[in-house]
């Protein structure tokens, strides 16, 4: 029985020529493609994949909260982040959200092909360009106390407001989207601005940038 596959990308053409090149091989099958992290979490639920490959920088969804519902909700799917950024905090930030697998957008077809293969059957998959010094530091040392990320702190939906706020997305907006009540929302992004120690939108969005959940252009 083939693999079965779900492309999480904000890029059509990237998902679009990754499924071309995965579609060529007759172990591997895709179900479907998302353009944002929440589109990955509900095609996830409706078609049960073996491995999503998902990209980090997305809209709604970010692809490590989405990484983190997926694994929560459906244990047996298996993430792999397919990302342009090899820095130690997104790496450690993955495989703590539950990822098995983390390449880089410069792998080759052939590394990817043999990361979903890995990954499917139960094993974890780190692309071949990230230095040693990465991989001892997150996984032999990463109990340290200077491994923690900010973003730690937050809880699952302090997260996708943050992202959401970040984007530019008011109260109203995100109460709408979130179906939440606009105070609940409110209450949220008060609490996560003070875990985070930034005091206004600004920083927020300085913070947000920094840490890569959104672009800065």
């Amino acid at each position: 029985m083939p693999i079965k596959v779900i492309l999480a990308d904000d890029h059509q053409v990237l998902r679009d020529s990754l499924a071309d090149v995965l579609a060529k091989d007759p172990a591997l099958v895709v179900l479907g493609q998302a353009g944002d992290g929440r589109e990955a979490l509900q095609l996830s639920r409706q078609l049960i994949p073996d491995v999503v490959v998902m990209d980090i920088n997305m809209p709604q969804l970010n692809g490590i909260e989405a990484t983190r519902q997926i694994t929560l909700d459906m244990p047996n799917i298996q993430v792999i982040i397919l990302s342009m950024y090899a820095n130690k905090e997104h790496i450690y930030q993955a495989f703590q959200a539950g990822a098995r697998g983390y390449l880089l957008k410069e792998t080759s077809v052939q590394e990817l092909v043999e990361a979903i293969k890995s990954v499917a059957s139960g094993g974890r998959f780190l692309s071949q360009t990230l230095t040693e010094t990465v991989i001892d530091e997150y996984f032999l040392k990463r109990g340290g106390e200077s491994l923690l990320s900010p973003l730690d702190s937050l809880s699952s939906r302090e997260r996708q407001i943050f992202q959401l706020v970040a984007e530019g997305k008011s109260s109203k907006e995100i109460a709408s989207s979130l179906h939440l009540a606009e105070s609940t929302v409110s209450t949220y992004r008060s609490r996560l601005m003070k875990k985070l120690e930034v005091e206004d939108l600004s920083g927020l969005i300085r913070f947000a940038i920094q840490h890569r959940i959104i672009d800065a252009d």
